[in-house]
This record gives structure tokens, sequence and C-alpha cells, in this order.
């Protein structure tokens, strides 16, 4: 059970996330999917995970991930990975710069009869914004 489940996530991070595959999306979240964490701005359902991924890739076309390590107990998948890409398009305010960005990201994602039904995460956005230029320098 626990290597389908990471499966799962892989599938996730890599052909929606990463190659912008939205009929895989639809195949792997289950509608009733409910998100512990939702990011600024967005719900915590299937349609606001859905919207937060069209968000990252319309801001960072080249988005993608590299995933460290992938810890499995049960159905619950947890995921140390670094997201990548190219600010291209407005996001979170932030209007494009042409910069290469780097963050890192912790998911844990709940699959149940291969669909993704529940996710937490902690992603490093003070960190992305530091790079898009959304926060002022401190002073010396």
């Amino acid at each position: 059970m626990s290597e389908a489940a990471k499966a799962v996530v892989r599938r996730n991070t890599e052909e929606v996330q990463g190659g912008g595959d939205f009929e895989v999306f639809d195949e792997l979240f289950a509608d009733d999917f409910r998100d512990h964490t939702p990011q600024p701005n967005m719900i915590p359902t299937k349609e606001g995970v859905r919207g937060l991924y069209h968000a990252l890739r319309a801001a960072f076309p080249d988005f993608h991930a590299d995933i460290h390590w992938q810890a499995a107990e049960g159905d619950l998948v947890t995921t140390f990975k670094t997201y990548r890409g190219t600010h291209l398009g407005t996001f979170l305010g932030v209007e494009p710069t042409g910069r290469k960005i780097q963050f890192e990201t912790v998911d844990a994602m709940r699959v149940r009869d291969g669909k993704i039904v529940e996710h937490w995460g902690v992603a490093n956005l003070f960190s992305l914004m530091h790079q898009l230029g959304g926060f002022p320098k401190a002073d010396s």
C-alpha cells in the first residue's frame, strides 16, 4: 500500500505540477479532497488546489520539483522537495521578474483507493517572496 501511495504522490509532483497535465490531476485527486494547509487566497478543496496549480504554472511556466525523499506509513506519504522555476507571470501580487527561483516544501498527502484525499504542507514562501523581491531588504 505504501509504495502505491508514494507512486500516486510522485505522479502528482511530476506530471501535474511539473508537466501541467490536468487530466492526470482529475484522475489523482478525490472529489472530496481536503487541504488542511491551503496557500494564501486558496480554498481548501480540489478546485482550490487546481487553482493553485494553474497559478503556479502561469507564474512559473517551467515549474517543477526535485523530490529529495519520500516516506510512507500506510496511506500517508511525506515528501521533501525543492521547487524550481522562472518567474514569468504575476505571483502573489509580484509582477514578473524573469528570475530563477527555488524553494523547499514538505508535504504529507493521504492516498485512498489511488486518489489523494488530504494534504498538509509547509512551503518556504518567505524564501520565495524574498527571491522575487516581494520583501524589502533589511537595512544593515
